[in-house]
């Protein structure tokens, strides 16, 4: 990665030496003498790479000299996951330790190499990065966004850990926090310096939907910008006198607009650019969605979305499916046009299945306190929570409750194992799709970050890996996963099948050759929804 200075004359550059790094071989199975790729892939507990983060002067006669390397400390373990120009001379990087437990934003000297820290953030549990950091011209103030809260003048009370914004001073003075309540800031789309405004899409009106909003910068008044219920992502001019909306729902595919900022939601300034449903979409004939709130086993409310089948009947007993995902800083219950996933969802539901889909903690959207009860032990929490919604589910009087089955891909295939293993009389059916199945061959900086490492940790490693729990399937199970997937390597779904062969329990793989961690070339994709569908009409 590099970044260009503002004025063009230096370039700031990231080096990542990989040699401490272990090199993981992806075979080409469809090549004639097995072709091998090497990657290298830090695995929990291994060595990382050693980052470091230099400067170089580029002269008008495009020779390049005056390379400098900034001292970001003795730590070689430190990620150094941000950096951005505070002006000519100066830049700011953050820099985390391998815990990810602190944060500290550093101001560096281009030209010297030196660096001091400007801020420093630190959590019990883990620190999540963000993109918001913005430089006011002049290179005196920074907007800052965080989930850690303040103490002192100008702060408001945060327990929750939702992530707001700040405005501080270069040398690290908190001037005013910006935005609070128990709502996240989502992104911050862009700041109108001139007039003190800074644009940012948040959570304020529900936690499904995401809406634009401004705040002054002298008064602290928020004013907001989208109405229409649904998720508006958008992207401002230079100016900020106008923005491009993106706007969506459940139901609506994506809708661009042209918006002025000063509209306040005057149709007519608004102008659609493209988008929206197709004749070919409104042929589908979607099922229903309806937005639920689930209690937990200790009454925490957790976000849920059902999809019901097209010509519903009430009187009727239908199977159902768990449609989850589950991990850490994540969300699936938004109103939001959610593309492939949601349709294959909706084909479900097409062949007489009820869908569920609910955020247990650890998903993002709701704070940080939400997110933290997972810390050193996958599976445990998310899985209690996943279960409290099929016990809500079966409640209900339309639900066949010996019919219930569960997918989901990646750390939601990981979820289904983990269901289907942990929870042998409530699931009769689950697809995994590209499951992690041992936490120790994934790699560093995500696991670590909810984990620890698998030293410091074996216990949580092990009780949280499903291929120590094989002997406990008792359903029918179905993996799918590709041999070239370089995200969550194909071993995972070899290990677990060596673990079945020992337990003496029978699962269906479907190998996807070459493919990757998306299997998203069109035959692919299409033979496993052909696949998956099949499954569960012949299980479930």
């Amino acid at each position: 990665a590099y970044w260009w200075s503002p004025d063009s004359k230096r370039i700031a550059f990231l080096e990542l030496d990989e040699r401490p790094v272990t090199r993981y071989p992806l075979v080409d199975l469809l090549s004639y003498n097995g072709a091998t790729q090497w990657e290298h892939y830090p695995k929990a507990g291994a060595a990382n790479p050693v980052a470091r983060v230099g400067v170089v002067e580029v002269p008008s006669n495009e020779t390049i000299r005056g390379m400098r390397w900034i001292d970001t400390g003795e730590d070689k373990e430190v990620y150094l996951a941000r950096v951005h120009w505070l002006d000519v001379k100066s830049l700011l990087i953050q820099r985390m330790p391998r815990s990810q437990r602190r944060l500290d934003l550093l101001l560096a000297d281009a030209a010297e190499g030196a660096s001091r820290i400007l801020l420093t953030e630190e959590d019990p549990h883990w620190i999540n990065l963000s993109d918001d950091l913005y430089v006011f011209p002049g290179g005196k103030r920074i907007l800052w966004s965080s989930e850690i809260p303040r103490i002192g003048s100008g702060a408001f009370p945060n327990p929750g850990g939702y992530r707001h914004l700040y405005l501080y001073d270069t040398a690290g003075r908190l001037l005013k926090q910006l935005t609070h309540g128990e709502w996240e800031v989502t992104g911050v789309d862009g700041v109108d310096a001139e007039h003190g405004f800074v644009y940012f899409t948040a959570t304020e009106v529900s936690v499904r939907e995401r809406h634009l909003y401004r705040v002054s910068m002298d008064s602290g008044e928020m004013t907001r910008l989208t109405f229409d219920a649904g998720t508006h992502r958008v992207t401002l001019s230079p100016g900020a006198r106008f923005y491009m909306e993106t706007y969506s729902n459940a139901h609506t595919p994506p809708v661009q607009y042209l918006q002025r900022t000063d509209a306040m939601h005057n149709v007519m300034e608004a102008r659609r650019l493209a988008g929206g449903a197709t004749p070919a979409l409104e042929a589908m004939h979607l099922g229903p969605v309806e937005w639920h709130a689930v209690p937990a086993q200790d009454g925490t409310l957790l976000q849920a979305r059902l999809i019901k089948p097209p010509g519903f009947d009430p009187e009727k007993k239908y199977p159902a499916i768990l449609s989850l995902y589950g991990g850490p800083h994540a969300q699936l219950v938004v109103d939001a046009w959610s593309g492939g996933g949601f349709l294959f969802d909706e084909l479900l539901a097409q062949h007489g299945y009820l869908i569920l889909t609910l955020d247990n903690r650890g998903s993002s959207g709701r704070g940080h306190a939400f997110e933290t009860p997972i810390d050193r032990h996958f599976g445990e929490l998310e899985l209690a929570d996943q279960l409290a919604g099929v016990a809500w589910l079966k409640k209900q009087i339309f639900v066949d409750p010996v019919r219930i089955g569960v997918h989901g891909w990646s750390y939601g295939g990981y979820m289904t194992l983990t269901a289907m293993f942990h929870a042998p009389d409530v699931f009769k059916a689950g697809f995994a799709g590209a499951p992690v199945t041992d936490w120790r061959d994934y790699d560093t900086i995500y696991t670590e970050r909810y984990m620890g490492t698998p030293q410091e940790n074996p216990q949580g490693y092990k009780n949280s890996s499903p291929v120590n729990f094989a002997e406990k399937l008792q359903g029918k199970l179905l993996i799918v996963a590709g041999t070239g997937d370089d995200n969550v390597h194909f071993a995972n779904t070899v290990q677990l099948s060596e673990a079945l062969i020992n337990a003496q329990k029978y699962a269906e793989v479907q190998i996807y050759p070459g493919r990757g961690h998306g299997i998203s070339d069109p035959p692919a994709q299409l033979h496993v929804f052909r696949r998956v569908l099949q499954f569960f009409l012949d299980n479930l």
